[in-house]
């Protein structure tokens, strides 16, 4: 028997995908009740039976959004070198937050820009995704330093921390209108940059 609320022929996963795009579009503070319900196809009971409420339906919808993104973040890991690994990382957001129809940027960074008493777990799980890709993308530039292709006192947070700030300016770049083109550029500037911040990271 269906839950109490829910239609006949509700297609689950189908209306999380509509409601990630609204999360996309509006972030999580903009997307009302009517919005969410609207682009899936469903009435508010059938919302709440499936999902909860919309701060459990905005982590499906980010859990959703970051595992579609995840080869992004694999690429790192998989990189020949460290800087090979950044480059990958600022070109591909480039072209991801510029792809097809969807609305530009991305939800990790956009989802939520002002924490308050309604938003905030789901603020703090913006953060922790955050986060972790702070850490994958640490992680390898410390690799790089282990087996030597990086200087042995690199200071690696400092490095990823300034990657992980341009990755994420682009973000807001592209939703401003920043064209593709443009966002490449800036990934090759601050590739150009790489050899000056391994110096200025590196304590002598």
């Amino acid at each position: 028997m269906s839950e109490r609320g829910r239609p006949r022929g509700f297609d689950r996963d189908a209306a999380l995908e509509r409601a990630m795009e609204v999360f996309e579009e509006k972030g999580y503070d903009g997307a009302a009740i009517a919005d969410l319900t609207k682009a899936m196809g469903i009435n508010s009971p059938s919302l709440y039976a499936a999902f909860g409420c919309k701060e459990a339906l905005f982590r499906e919808a980010v859990d959703l959004y970051t595992a579609r993104g995840a080869s992004l973040w694999e690429g790192i890991a998989h990189s020949p070198t460290a800087k090979a690994g950044v480059e990958y990382l600022l070109r591909s957001s480039a072209l991801s937050y510029t792809s097809g129809n969807k609305p530009r940027g991305c939800l990790v960074v956009l989802g939520i820009l002002h924490e308050d008493d309604d938003n905030s777990r789901s603020m703090r799980m913006l953060r922790e995704h955050r986060l972790g890709n702070l850490c994958v993308l640490q992680a390898r530039l410390e690799r790089a330093v282990k087996e030597g292709e990086l200087p042995e006192r690199l200071d690696c947070g400092a490095l990823a921390s300034f990657y992980m700030t341009v990755q994420q300016g682009m973000s807001f770049q592209a939703r401003d209108g920043a064209t593709r083109e443009v966002l490449l550029q800036v990934a090759d500037s601050a590739m150009a940059a790489w050899d000056g911040l391994i110096a200025a990271h590196t304590a002598r």
